[in-house]
């Protein structure tokens, strides 16, 4: 009898650890990591203000103090540049809190800036929010322009003092979170393609935070092409060429290429790229002093006195910097304006110095950005789906421009299902 029931309880025993071992392959995703043990915070290191973080029952928590005055950020150790990551949390005690991903920190190790992806336990939940740097700036909270309707629909899932999940995907200019299985944020930004995690407890007066099951899906990093660069015989165009040649020269100094162009000439001065690019992220520095210029997108070379034919990224010293214009070619009408932000532009557009126009495009959905902040966002199925990139210097006008740090981040194939699923 009781060698059967020791048997018994082998046996029971043995069901029991299949049992437990295939829940935990079923919850095994395939190409995930876990970034917390479950049981000590290894690899993990506190940065800026006082609030507490423990392990208990194989999750962090983090502990606001009351009336201290910096947040507090919990930092995984590792960098990453294209992810996906997951995990659960509950706000026990409200407060405000979020997730940091691509950000760094400080050089004096207080806190930590970049990308925050927001636990807030309101309608602002997986909203992004750029910590210590673009956050609550020119009049805008938030990086994200998520439709009021959208941010209803996650916030009707979420279940207050429980848990809840949150994914975080980045790939390239693609900034995208769901909330409970609900998608919210969905945008494109420039300014940061790696960096690290970081588990954020807000100072005020209370707020305690659980996480747990964090685990990462590292897709590698993004990398900037530049179409500038510096040989041993000085400062050249790489993979591009010039149009009206005369009209381009490189300071060499200080490595940044001077547009000139009389008002005699008829013809566009230009920078074009060798190769099409369908869905990318592009970017340059410019100084303005005079005349009409553009970073082209999308372009095709057409027999024309202006060469190319698609959309411009608008370089107009006034309200019109980062409009989206659209060409003409020979005998094809253009498009017009497809969008601007005249109003806005003025209060970010640096009058006097350098400045940064950026333009991300993947299918449909094209965003031009000024100084680091959105300024067109549009999704029109009537954009080219690939093209030229270029630098204009516009035909018949006096024209002056200094451009350097040209460059291109494309959009794999395989990166783009990733940011339309």
């Amino acid at each position: 009898m009781r060698k059967l029931f020791c048997c018994a309880v082998a046996l029971l025993a043995t069901v029991g650890c299949f049992a437990v071992s295939s829940a935990q392959a079923a919850d095994v995703e395939e190409g995930f990591v876990s970034i917390f043990d479950g049981k000590s915070l290894d690899g993990w290191a506190k940065h800026g203000g006082s609030a507490k973080y423990k392990v208990e029952n194989g999750e962090i928590i983090g502990e606001c103090v009351p009336n201290t005055p910096h947040n507090t950020f919990l930092v995984y150790e590792k960098e990453y540049g294209n992810f996906i990551l997951k995990l659960d949390f509950k706000v026990s005690v409200p407060g405000n809190s979020g997730v940091q991903f691509r950000s760094q920190i400080r050089e004096d190790g207080d806190r930590m800036f970049g990308y925050q992806c927001e636990i807030a336990g309101d309608q602002d939940n997986a909203r992004i929010y750029d910590e210590g740097r673009r956050g609550h700036q020119k009049g805008r909270v938030w990086l994200d322009p998520t439709p009021e309707e959208t941010l209803k629909k996650a916030f009707a899932t979420y279940k207050a003092g429980d848990w809840n999940t949150l994914e975080i995907q980045c790939v390239g200019p693609s900034i995208r979170t769901w909330i409970n299985g609900v998608a919210v944020s969905n945008f494109f930004d420039y300014v940061d393609f790696k960096g690290y995690f970081g588990l954020q407890v807000h100072a005020g007066g209370q707020g305690t935070i659980h996480w747990k099951n964090i685990r990462v899906k590292d897709l590698g990093v993004s990398e900037w092409k530049s179409f500038f660069v510096k040989g041993d015989a000085g400062w050249e165009i790489k993979d591009a060429y010039k149009f009206v040649p005369a009209c381009w020269k490189f300071n060499e100094e200080e490595g940044y290429l001077i547009g000139e162009h009389p008002a005699s000439e008829p013809k566009d001065g230009l920078i074009v790229t060798n190769d099409n690019y369908d869905d990318f992220v592009a970017k340059v520095d410019y100084r303005y002093w005079g005349g009409n210029s553009a970073l082209y997108f999308r372009a095709h070379e057409v027999d024309t006195t202006w060469l190319l034919r698609g959309c411009q990224d608008e370089i107009a010293g006034n309200g019109k910097e980062a409009a989206i214009w659209h060409t003409a070619g020979k005998n094809e009408p253009g498009r017009g304006w497809l969008g601007s932000d005249d109003e806005f532009v003025e209060t970010i557009r640096n009058k006097d110095g350098w400045n940064t126009i950026a333009v991300a495009a993947c299918g449909d959905r094209a965003t031009t950005f000024l100084n680091g902040f959105r300024v067109v966002d549009i999704d029109d199925p009537k954009l080219e789906k690939t093209g030229k990139l270029g630098l204009q210097l516009h035909g018949h006008a006096d024209g002056k421009m200094w451009f350097k740090n040209f460059q291109v981040m494309p959009i794999t194939k395989e990166q783009r299902a990733l940011i339309e699923r």
